[in-house]
């Protein structure tokens, strides 16, 4: 048996081979900055599995593909940046009603409005809070190197289909752009999979099916509801994803995902050569949030330092973990400033004085 190898790979590529492994025979996209790359990869990949790629005329029609198509069985991807995924939103939550499993990819991209093409984490609160209309989530995976982009959209199908409902892949400009070693041979899941009992594929032989999410009849919706939530407090309960790095003695953890994890980790590293007990959490699953797993690490007069490429969005999520405000500090960089080393381990140093 031959031994996989790393290879060089770029994080918005890395991204995209996930997903055709993952079984995703269905691409429908259009072109923005910092993601064209992986537009353009699946653009090629698509062609060479015998899938479909569309570039479609507007996000707002890319989004309505892949809802068409998952309705029919496939597995089915979008991507965008920061702008593109606001225009999805609506679609978002209609796949979100209609319980149809779908992967969207964030590449994040400094704001508000068309801002620049820089990195940025400012889209945390649009995705991890609901970003369309209606009582509904996602589950949110944030990759912090081009591994975990292969990694975590490949799983990300198998949640979608799990749960039937959509996935984010939360990642920025950095990580997209970056070029890394990865490994991303692994099994096809395109073949072999059994065809979904759900689906609406013609009904010769068998009873009709309805997939829709107006229900206009008194109580209806409530109830439909009430099985939405029940399937997303499983997920609050199965899809925690984290990770600690150094934190069991540590008297500053800081709390950071994505590219501000790296720096974080970094930063940890050098203030430990000091002597000083600095360590990382790093929440992968943004939502669900992982609140019970960062508390466990507060001992009554520990510090926390979360780092954000944004105005302090995951402070709130950290707040609700540790609830203690005066013991939580904030550094962040806004419109696609990346946090710098040095201003951290300052920062750091002033809290452990």
């Amino acid at each position: 048996m031959t031994k996989a190898k790393k290879i060089l790979i770029t994080g918005n590529e890395a991204c995209g081979e996930g997903a055709v492994k993952a079984g995703c025979r269905f691409y429908a996209g259009y072109p923005i900055t910092p993601q064209n790359e992986l537009t353009a990869y699946m653009s090629r990949r698509m062609l060479e599995e015998n899938g479909v790629f569309i570039q479609s005329e507007s996000e707002l029609a890319a989004v309505s593909m892949i809802f068409g198509a998952s309705l029919a069985g496939a597995r089915v991807m979008t991507t965008s940046s920061s702008p593109g995924i606001s225009l999805k939103q609506e679609g978002i939550s209609y796949l979100a009603g209609c319980q149809l499993p779908a992967v969207i990819v964030n590449i994040m991209r400094g704001g508000p409005g068309l801002g620049n093409i820089a990195p940025s984490q400012a889209d945390y609160f649009q995705s991890t809070k609901g970003g369309g209309h209606g009582d509904y989530y996602m589950v949110v995976l944030a990759p912090h190197n081009a591994q975990e982009m292969f990694d975590f959209t490949y799983e990300a199908f198998d949640i979608a289909d799990k749960y039937r409902n959509p996935v984010m892949i939360l990642s920025d400009g950095a990580l997209g752009q970056m070029m890394e070693p990865a490994f991303v041979d692994r099994k096809d899941k395109a073949k072999g999979r059994k065809q979904k009992n759900w689906i609406l594929n013609g009904c010769k032989a068998r009873k009709p099916r309805v997939i829709r999410s107006l229900y206009l009849k008194d109580g209806e919706l409530e109830a439909r509801n009430k099985d939405l939530q029940k399937k997303f407090d499983k997920m609050r309960k199965d899809e925690v994803k984290f990770e600690r790095y150094k934190t069991n003695d540590a008297k500053l953890i800081m709390v950071a995902y994505g590219t501000s994890a790296r720096i974080a980790r970094s930063c940890c590293d050098e203030l430990r050569k000091k002597g000083k007990a600095a360590g990382l959490f790093r929440p992968i699953s943004l939502w669900p949030f992982p609140y019970k797993q960062l508390e466990s690490l507060d001992k009554g007069k520990t510090k926390f330092l979360v780092i954000e490429m944004s105005a302090g969005q995951m402070v709130e999520d950290v707040n609700l973990a540790i609830q203690d405000r005066k013991r939580v500090y904030f550094h962040g960089r806004m419109g696609g400033g990346i946090p710098d080393e040095k201003d951290i381990i300052n920062l750091a140093n002033r809290i452990l004085k």
